[in-house]
């Protein structure tokens, strides 16, 4: 059954009530006029896409999706931008997705912290993770890893933590930003160890990377694509990771777990998401695309080379994941007793 405009339906009414001829023939001409109507809108994209990344340049996310990005918008024809909204621990930009128009051309690059963590961790959100997205897919997870300034006399995690107990309150360590991952990890780690640091957040891993190369802060659970290539270069030194498992990228690192903690995993994830509402077409068409440039061999070698593990889901399996991973959130920063500052 075709659905005609609303204008159009009460036209036709108004003619068919005058004259039953009347109305078969401006029946005709009405679907004439709706076909040509439809024809000559514009295909989806008819103009750049904005990709808002909820934290400031140069974290481990801001990283895979400027590359991801890149490749969108050689697919789709249009430019996609990439605008970087930081504050409040990525609720920023994720509300102003949130709150955007649900045409398909804003979407968001969802991070674990404002889409699983910040719904305990602060209590009550300017918007809802799970009403007010549409998911599109998954795209990457990937591990924090424990760095530290050269200054810092530990090599293990072992040292650094009697490190830490011998000088209380006098280690301190960048997050990016209250209720990033960055930050439960740390915050785990200190609970697990009954340390005493001094946690000092920034709006986004670029900005905490940075000071911790300049020495203005001793450590830094970063994320592993921001923090490896200086670790390549030896300008911090890292101790462990922070996944379940090794990482391919980092395969001589030890985990946490190896390293004395039994249990501790703290991972991060991006993905993409729309705003609720947007039309399920295009949501279609924007996971079909990021699918296939996920597989492609060339971008999984560059993720996997910046210690990304590339993954990605459909719209209602995200959703699913999204769910679950704020259940899962929900006990980490409980047993960690993390809270915003």
């Amino acid at each position: 059954m075709i659905s005609l405009p609303p204008d159009i339906e009460r036209m036709l009414c108004a003619r068919r009530e005058s004259s039953p001829a009347n109305g078969v023939r401006w029946l005709g001409c009405a679907l004439v006029l709706f076909c040509c109507t439809a024809a000559a809108q514009p295909s989806y994209p008819a103009k750049p896409l904005r990709w808002v990344v909820p934290f400031a340049p140069g974290g481990g996310g801001d990283i895979v999706i400027r590359a991801v990005g890149q490749r969108l918008s050689e697919s789709l024809g249009q430019p996609v931008l990439i605008e970087n909204r930081s504050g409040a621990g990525g609720n920023v930009g994720t509300d102003a997705v949130a709150k955007a128009a649900p045409d398909g051309y804003t979407i968001l690059m969802a991070n674990v912290a404002p889409m699983a963590i910040n719904v305990t961790l602060y209590g009550k959100l300017p918007y809802d993770p799970v009403r007010d997205f549409a998911p599109i897919t998954l795209l990457a997870t990937f591990p924090n890893v424990l760095v530290l300034h050269p200054s810092v006399p530990a090599k293990t995690v072992t040292q650094l933590t009697a490190l830490a107990r011998a000088k209380p309150g006098q280690l301190s360590y960048a997050s990016a930003g209250n209720g990033s991952t960055t930050h439960l990890a740390a915050e785990l780690f200190a609970t697990m160890a009954k340390l005493d640091m001094v946690h000092v957040p920034y709006k986004g891993g670029g900005p905490a990377l940075a000071d911790l190369l300049g020495g203005h802060v001793s450590l830094y659970f970063g994320s592993l694509p921001a923090a490896l290539p200086h670790m390549r270069t030896a300008r911090v030194r890292a101790l462990a990771i922070t996944s379940a498992s090794r990482s391919r990228a980092t395969p001589e690192l030890p985990t946490m777990a190896e390293s004395g903690f039994p249990g501790y995993e703290a991972d991060t994830w991006i993905g993409a998401v729309a705003p609720a509402g947007t039309p399920s077409p295009v949501v279609s068409r924007l996971n079909n695309e990021l699918v296939r440039i996920l597989a492609n061999a060339d971008m999984q070698q560059f993720l996997l080379n910046n210690g990304a593990e590339p993954v990605t889901n459909t719209p209602d399996q995200f959703a699913t994941y999204i769910r679950t991973e704020i259940v899962k959130w929900a006990k980490v920063i409980k047993a960690s007793g993390a809270r915003p500052e």
